[in-house]
């Protein structure tokens, strides 16, 4: 059905904004290892340093606080940076799948986990709901550590079902859209390694956690191999995310369009019609 302009304003006035954005502050811890956010006045509305009439605020971080869109060129020295990505590739449909009461500390997620609570298509945007966001820094169970070194991640071969399905990106509400065990991160914490491979060893008897993902293959996996084929992710999602579980959205994310941006603080929606 063609539709013209005033009943697409029309139509679009009733539709429902979701925000799937991590409230965003001095506390909000970035992924390890990287720049926190820092924000300090330099004038005030009575005065201060520069004169007087207005706020004004200078800002300090790295691109990995909050809910953030890595870009290509974060691990593909030949991509494109933010900037330089259509807008067009940031929205489109797409599904959130909450897969919350299959995973814990260090779980692995499948392809087979996903498709079966909800409706996946080809060149989606896919957002997986984990359920870690309720140890995000601002939550009542907040727990840092569990939030960014043990929370679940992908399992093997699913980067290349992603390949396969051309998902569009990938939002996860974590600290990573890699496993943390297939990060730098365990060679950080190897005590927490040690956990993960014994939980690993329940699903994958007698074979160690380099068996099941050869670190050649799986080493950042989701960064390494993913960004070259313009797959990229946005990671730390959180807000209204539990309201959308395994529903079909439009869905945006919106960064900065920095020309130099390997990555990008942003806000992202998804939106859907009222009942």
């Amino acid at each position: 059905m063609k539709m013209n302009s005033e009943a697409f304003l029309n139509f679009m006035a009733g539709v429902k904004v979701f925000d799937l954005t991590q409230r965003l502050s001095i506390h909000t811890p970035p992924w390890p290892s990287y720049m926190p956010l820092g924000i300090q006045y330099f004038k005030r509305i009575a005065g201060a340093y520069m004169g007087q009439g207005a706020n004004g605020q200078i800002i300090t971080t790295s691109n990995h606080v909050g809910t953030h869109m890595d870009g290509e060129i974060h691990f593909h020295a030949c991509g494109r940076s933010i900037g330089d990505v259509p807008m067009n590739e940031w929205i489109g449909p797409g599904v959130v799948v909450d897969i919350s009461a299959e995973v814990s500390d260090y779980s692995l997620y499948t392809p087979e986990m996903l498709t079966r609570k909800a409706e996946i298509k080809k060149g989606d945007i896919l957002i997986i709901n984990t359920g870690y966001h309720k140890y995000s820094w601002d939550q009542e169970g907040s727990d840092e550590l569990r939030y960014f070194v043990k929370h679940p991640g992908p399992g093997p071969g699913f980067h290349q079902w992603v390949m396969d399905m051309k998902i569009k990106w990938i939002g996860v509400d974590c600290g990573s859209a890699d496993h943390p065990m297939n990060t730098i991160i365990r060679k950080w914490h190897p005590d927490l390694f040690i956990e993960a491979e014994k939980k690993l060893l329940e699903q994958f008897p007698g074979r160690s956690w380099d068996d099941v993902f050869t670190p050649a293959e799986y080493y950042q996996v989701m960064h390494i191999k993913l960004f070259p084929k313009k797959i990229v992710h946005a990671e730390n999602l959180a807000g209204d995310i539990d309201l959308l579980s395994n529903q079909r959205a439009w869905i945006g994310c919106f960064p900065l369009r920095g020309i130099e941006l390997e990555s990008s603080m942003c806000r992202i929606v998804a939106m859907l019609p009222t009942q």
